[in-house]
């Protein structure tokens, strides 16, 4: 106590001049720019990504889901998307920067030409055409020398240089993934060489357990042999409650009453395909023409009213339905179907459930997790999920899950997030980071492969020796009590083997054969294989058409294409210093 009043006066200065900091600190604004946070959604070596264009690119996924299904998007659905927009910004500025690198600019000149030179590009084509095709020079002419068409002009001339930059990149790319007339004929030969052969298969497990010792070395042999085989992703156990969204008896109700309201108005629509529009119905407006015989029993209630009647309501499962009868003959019945499905009631339901979930987050975060579950009787479940794999295990596919998983923390409580069916409330009990997985983790794994390796040798062993013993095929098979089996016109291109299953390496020997030969023993992927090579159909050339030719190619600059981009685009990716901010800018 003494000393603390010694110190008092010390202590009171300290609290001064701390006061005025905090103070002098106020004035400038610091704590607000603090609590900002980052001022950008993200970057990527150092190009900031605003959050303005990541908002535009979701806006226009939005926009073109709900023109292609006529829905909203679910909210998984959204993550989803919100997901791809962050990655097109992404691999644009990636792209770009490689762009940068390798000297691929456009010139204004090339701009220039893209809008007014003697083959624009076609969105300047498509709204300065005369009827007879040509171009609209006075018009174009008189578009772009308007002064307030100047703004207007600076973005197409934007999108002109970066449409223009793209189609150099595209052609730089392609240059260097070109197909050759040898791949183009190799590939034909592929397609179109075949052969009858014949086979006799020895099963894998035709050698019992009891067959194979595995000794402890043999297994942290292997597993220091192959440590890139047990290489882990970071990965997640959590426990979580779930809040049903399914519909009500009430839902169920009010959709009843709802489609019996319509009822009338269906039957005396002047147009039908408006009334759906209109109303939303659940199907899309079509006239159906069905034998009276054939209508499902489901619909066989539109045979009872009169043409022009609507029938009552209809339920399936979650859908409820009206037949409108259009016409009727002998034999044919014409008829319309207007759905709507039982969906929860956004505020009785959805929101009150939405609001119960996150009660329970917010006491769970206060009281802990499982005793807020026990306090409402909520039954508690477990999942696994591993990054970079949007399956979560008794939950199934989440983006959202993952994102929160992605910056959480062991034993850090989520928000309700909702999915499709359900709002969920999470809990991280265990992060597993990166790594390799420890022997006695991985120890039975690595015993099933080892007694599987064994298994395999001592069969191809054994085939070897009988191949020994027997000169033929037929020889080998009746030793054994086994069947010969044939296939007839097998092509080289194939990878599946009738009877046999998936087997590329024994397609691949059989094709390596003489006509006639018998081959030494083949390890296939179940089991091992002696085949002969009955007949063979080679493929000719002189029957490569051009048509074919040039089809086969596209299809060649494909794959490539494909298996190029996505390899090149991970691998800038790896390479990039990419900051993501969404967790801080996007959360709640």
């Amino acid at each position: 106590m003494d000393k603390m009043r010694k110190s008092t006066g010390v202590i009171l200065w300290i609290l001064i001049f701390s006061f005025g900091v905090l103070w002098m600190l106020a004035d400038t604004n610091m704590f607000d720019v603090i609590q900002q946070g980052p001022r950008t959604l993200g970057s990527v070596n150092g190009e900031s990504i605003s959050l303005e264009e990541y908002n535009n690119r979701l806006q226009y996924y939005t926009q073109q889901y709900s023109q292609q299904t006529g829905n909203s998007m679910t909210p998984e659905v959204r993550a989803q998307y919100e997901q791809q927009a962050w990655d097109d910004l992404v691999n644009s500025r990636l792209l770009q920067d490689k762009m940068d690198d390798l000297g691929i600019h456009v010139t204004d000149q090339e701009v220039v030409n893209m809008i007014t030179g003697p083959n624009p590009d076609p969105l300047i084509r498509q709204n300065f055409s005369n009827e007879d095709g040509t171009i609209d020079r006075v018009a174009l002419k008189s578009w772009v020398e308007a002064p307030e068409n100047k703004q207007l002009l600076i973005s197409i001339e934007q999108q002109m240089r970066q449409k223009r930059q793209q189609q150099k990149m595209n052609n730089y790319l392609q240059s260097s993934m070109d197909v050759s007339d040898y791949e183009v004929e190799q590939q034909y030969i592929r397609n179109n060489t075949r052969a009858d052969v014949s086979f006799v298969r020895f099963p894998y497990a035709d050698v019992s357990d009891s067959e194979i010792s595995v000794s402890e070395d043999e297994l942290r042999e292997y597993y220091n042999n192959n440590q890139d085989e047990y290489k882990r992703k970071k990965s997640y156990r959590i426990s979580y409650v779930s809040f049903d969204k399914t519909p009500t008896k009430k839902d169920t109700a009010r959709t009843f009453e709802e489609m019996n309201r319509l009822k009338s108005d269906f039957a005396t629509a002047e147009s039908d395909s408006l009334f759906f529009n209109r109303y939303q119905s659940s199907t899309a407006y079509e006239v159906k023409e069905v034998a009276k015989d054939e209508i499902r029993e489901l619909f066989r209630p539109v045979l009872n009213v009169a043409e022009g009647e609507v029938t009552d309501v209809i339920q399936d499962g979650g859908r409820l339905f009206l037949l409108k009868k259009l016409d009727e003959t002998a034999n044919e019945v014409t008829f319309t179907v207007f759905s709507r499905d039982i969906t929860a009631d956004p505020i009785a339901t959805i929101d009150a459930r939405a609001e119960t979930a996150d009660d329970f987050s917010f006491y769970a975060q206060e009281d802990g997790f499982e005793a807020e579950a026990k306090r409402r009787d909520l039954e508690i479940k477990e999942g696994f999920a591993t990054k970079g794999n949007n399956f979560v295990s008794g939950i199934g596919q989440s983006q959202q899950i993952m994102r929160f998983l992605d910056t959480a923390n062991e034993g850090q409580i989520s928000d309700p997030l909702e999915l499709n069916e359900q709002f969920v409330v999470i809990k991280v009990n265990e992060i597993t980071e990166a790594g390799t997985e420890p022997f006695e983790e991985v120890k039975d794994q690595i015993e099933t492969v080892v007694t599987n390796n064994k298994r395999k040798q001592q069969v191809l062993a054994n085939v070897k020796e009988l191949i020994g013993q027997n000169s033929d095929l037929e020889s080998i098979a009746k030793a054994t009590g086994k069947e010969v089996m044939t296939v007839e016109s097998l092509t080289k291109s194939a990878a599946t083997i009738e009877g046999a299953g998936r087997e590329p390496k024994v397609v691949g020997a059989i094709f390596g054969l003489d006509e006639g030969e018998q081959s030494p023993p083949v390890e296939g992927t179940s089991a091992a294989f002696v085949v002969r090579l009955d007949k063979l159909y080679e493929a000719d050339l002189d029957n490569l058409t051009a048509d074919v030719r040039q089809r086969i190619r596209q299809q060649l600059r494909q794959q490539k294409s494909q298996t190029f981009m996505n390899t090149w685009i991970e691998q800038l990716r790896e390479e990039a210093d990419i900051e993501d901010n969404r967790a801080q800018l996007l959360r709640g």
